[in-house]
Protein backbone atom coordinates (compact mmCIF):
# COMPACT_ATOMS: atom_id res chain seq x y z
CA UNK A 1 0.00 0.00 0.00
CA UNK A 2 1.39 3.30 -1.15
CA UNK A 3 1.27 5.80 1.45
CA UNK A 4 3.30 8.58 0.59
CA UNK A 5 1.59 12.06 -0.19
CA UNK A 6 2.70 14.33 -3.04
CA UNK A 7 3.60 17.92 -1.64
CA UNK A 8 1.95 20.33 -4.51
CA UNK A 9 3.08 23.49 -2.63
CA UNK A 10 4.54 24.68 0.10
CA UNK A 11 3.88 28.34 1.91
CA UNK A 12 6.11 29.46 4.70
CA UNK A 13 3.57 31.50 6.94
CA UNK A 14 6.26 32.25 9.96
CA UNK A 15 10.07 32.41 10.25
CA UNK A 16 10.82 32.84 13.97
CA UNK A 17 13.65 32.16 16.45
CA UNK A 18 12.71 28.93 17.33
CA UNK A 19 10.00 27.70 14.55
CA UNK A 20 9.02 27.94 11.15
CA UNK A 21 5.58 27.51 9.93
CA UNK A 22 4.89 25.96 6.63
CA UNK A 23 1.40 24.99 4.86
CA UNK A 24 1.86 22.33 2.74
CA UNK A 25 -0.63 21.71 -0.43
CA UNK A 26 -0.50 17.71 -0.72
CA UNK A 27 -1.75 14.73 -2.76
CA UNK A 28 -2.87 12.08 -1.01
CA UNK A 29 -2.21 8.60 -2.51
CA UNK A 30 -5.97 8.50 -3.45
CA UNK A 31 -6.00 11.78 -5.35
CA UNK A 32 -7.57 13.76 -2.60
CA UNK A 33 -6.02 17.09 -1.98
CA UNK A 34 -5.58 17.97 1.65
CA UNK A 35 -3.75 20.69 3.02
CA UNK A 36 -0.85 19.93 6.17
CA UNK A 37 0.51 22.96 8.54
CA UNK A 38 3.31 21.93 9.39
CA UNK A 39 5.99 23.69 12.23
CA UNK A 40 9.51 22.94 11.47
CA UNK A 41 11.71 22.71 14.63
CA UNK A 42 15.55 22.14 15.19
CA UNK A 43 16.58 18.56 16.88
CA UNK A 44 16.38 18.42 20.35
CA UNK A 45 18.26 16.77 23.58
CA UNK A 46 16.83 15.56 27.12
CA UNK A 47 19.10 13.98 29.59
CA UNK A 48 17.62 12.11 32.12
CA UNK A 49 20.35 13.27 34.94
CA UNK A 50 20.77 10.37 37.80
CA UNK A 51 22.15 11.68 40.97
CA UNK A 52 24.58 9.39 43.39
CA UNK A 53 22.05 8.82 45.60
CA UNK A 54 19.88 7.91 42.64
CA UNK A 55 17.16 11.04 41.99
CA UNK A 56 16.49 12.70 39.09
CA UNK A 57 16.86 16.25 38.84
CA UNK A 58 14.09 17.92 37.47
CA UNK A 59 13.67 21.45 36.63
CA UNK A 60 10.94 23.75 37.60
CA UNK A 61 10.03 26.58 34.84
CA UNK A 62 7.66 28.67 33.01
CA UNK A 63 6.03 27.79 29.87
CA UNK A 64 4.16 29.93 28.00
CA UNK A 65 2.90 27.44 25.25
CA UNK A 66 0.35 26.30 28.71
CA UNK A 67 0.47 29.81 30.81
CA UNK A 68 1.94 27.22 33.84
CA UNK A 69 5.28 26.08 35.18
CA UNK A 70 6.16 22.56 34.52
CA UNK A 71 8.61 19.86 35.76
CA UNK A 72 10.83 18.88 32.97
CA UNK A 73 14.08 16.98 32.51
CA UNK A 74 16.92 18.97 31.55
CA UNK A 75 16.85 19.59 27.76
CA UNK A 76 17.03 22.47 24.74
CA UNK A 77 17.70 22.60 20.83
CA UNK A 78 20.88 21.36 18.98
CA UNK A 79 21.86 24.56 17.75
CA UNK A 80 25.09 26.07 15.90
CA UNK A 81 27.06 25.63 18.93
CA UNK A 82 26.75 21.94 18.64
CA UNK A 83 27.20 21.25 14.32
CA UNK A 84 24.54 19.10 14.49
CA UNK A 85 25.99 16.43 17.20
CA UNK A 86 23.45 15.97 19.97
CA UNK A 87 25.61 14.24 22.24
CA UNK A 88 27.38 17.81 22.48
CA UNK A 89 24.39 19.63 22.60
CA UNK A 90 23.10 17.63 25.86
CA UNK A 91 26.69 17.97 27.51
CA UNK A 92 26.13 21.61 26.71
CA UNK A 93 22.66 21.88 27.81
CA UNK A 94 23.73 19.81 31.22
CA UNK A 95 26.11 22.31 32.09
CA UNK A 96 24.18 25.20 31.64
CA UNK A 97 20.90 24.35 33.23
CA UNK A 98 22.36 22.21 36.06
CA UNK A 99 26.00 23.35 36.27
CA UNK A 100 26.96 19.27 36.27
CA UNK A 101 28.91 16.63 34.16
CA UNK A 102 28.14 13.40 33.49
CA UNK A 103 31.15 10.73 33.91
CA UNK A 104 29.23 8.66 31.87
CA UNK A 105 26.27 10.07 29.18
CA UNK A 106 24.48 6.81 26.98
CA UNK A 107 21.39 7.53 24.38
CA UNK A 108 18.53 6.09 25.24
CA UNK A 109 16.26 6.84 22.25
CA UNK A 110 15.48 9.35 19.87
CA UNK A 111 11.81 10.24 19.08
CA UNK A 112 9.76 13.03 17.07
CA UNK A 113 8.00 14.72 19.76
CA UNK A 114 4.83 15.95 18.21
CA UNK A 115 4.52 13.59 14.75
CA UNK A 116 1.19 15.16 14.07
CA UNK A 117 2.11 19.08 13.43
CA UNK A 118 6.07 19.39 14.08
CA UNK A 119 9.14 17.71 13.21
CA UNK A 120 11.38 18.02 15.91
CA UNK A 121 13.21 15.00 16.70
CA UNK A 122 14.44 14.80 19.69
CA UNK A 123 17.54 12.12 21.30
CA UNK A 124 17.08 10.95 24.84
CA UNK A 125 20.42 10.59 27.21
CA UNK A 126 20.92 8.80 30.53
CA UNK A 127 23.55 11.35 32.62
CA UNK A 128 25.35 9.47 36.05
CA UNK A 129 28.25 9.79 37.40
CA UNK A 130 27.34 13.52 37.69
CA UNK A 131 29.57 15.82 39.28
CA UNK A 132 30.57 19.55 39.51
CA UNK A 133 31.35 21.69 36.10
CA UNK A 134 34.69 23.37 35.90
CA UNK A 135 33.66 25.94 33.38
CA UNK A 136 30.50 27.25 34.00
CA UNK A 137 28.55 27.95 30.66
CA UNK A 138 26.85 30.82 30.41
CA UNK A 139 22.64 30.35 30.88
CA UNK A 140 20.20 31.57 28.09
CA UNK A 141 19.23 35.15 29.59
CA UNK A 142 15.40 34.18 29.19
CA UNK A 143 15.38 30.91 31.00
CA UNK A 144 14.46 30.71 34.67
CA UNK A 145 14.75 27.47 36.29
CA UNK A 146 14.76 25.88 39.80
CA UNK A 147 15.89 22.49 39.99
CA UNK A 148 14.59 19.73 42.28
CA UNK A 149 15.89 16.42 43.17
CA UNK A 150 13.81 13.65 43.20
CA UNK A 151 13.01 9.82 44.05
CA UNK A 152 11.73 7.63 41.31
CA UNK A 153 9.03 6.52 43.64
CA UNK A 154 8.29 10.20 44.31
CA UNK A 155 8.49 10.95 40.26
CA UNK A 156 5.98 8.55 39.76
CA UNK A 157 3.58 9.67 42.19
CA UNK A 158 4.00 12.74 40.39
CA UNK A 159 3.00 11.81 37.20
CA UNK A 160 -0.21 10.38 38.77
CA UNK A 161 -0.79 13.36 40.43
CA UNK A 162 -0.70 15.65 37.35
CA UNK A 163 2.42 17.42 38.54
CA UNK A 164 4.64 16.06 35.36
CA UNK A 165 2.60 16.47 32.28
CA UNK A 166 5.41 16.62 30.01
CA UNK A 167 5.72 13.86 27.84
CA UNK A 168 9.69 13.61 27.30
CA UNK A 169 10.02 13.75 31.09
CA UNK A 170 7.51 11.00 31.71
CA UNK A 171 9.05 8.85 28.84
CA UNK A 172 12.58 9.40 30.81
CA UNK A 173 11.11 8.94 34.31
CA UNK A 174 9.30 5.03 33.04
CA UNK A 175 12.43 4.50 31.65
CA UNK A 176 14.29 4.51 35.12
CA UNK A 177 11.78 2.68 36.27
CA UNK A 178 12.49 0.38 33.62
CA UNK A 179 16.19 0.49 34.97
CA UNK A 180 15.28 -0.13 38.43
CA UNK A 181 13.06 -3.43 37.34
CA UNK A 182 15.55 -5.34 35.35
CA UNK A 183 18.55 -4.86 36.89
Amino acid sequence: MNFEEKTLSEKSVFNGKLIKVAVEEVETPKGLKAQREIVHHAPAVAILALTADHKIILEKQWRSPIHNTTLEIPAGKVDSRDSRDALHAAKRELNEETRLKAGTIKKISSFYTSIGVMDEFMTLYLATDLTPVENELPQDRDEQLVLEKVTLDEALKMIDEGQIEDAKTIMAIYYWRGMNNHG
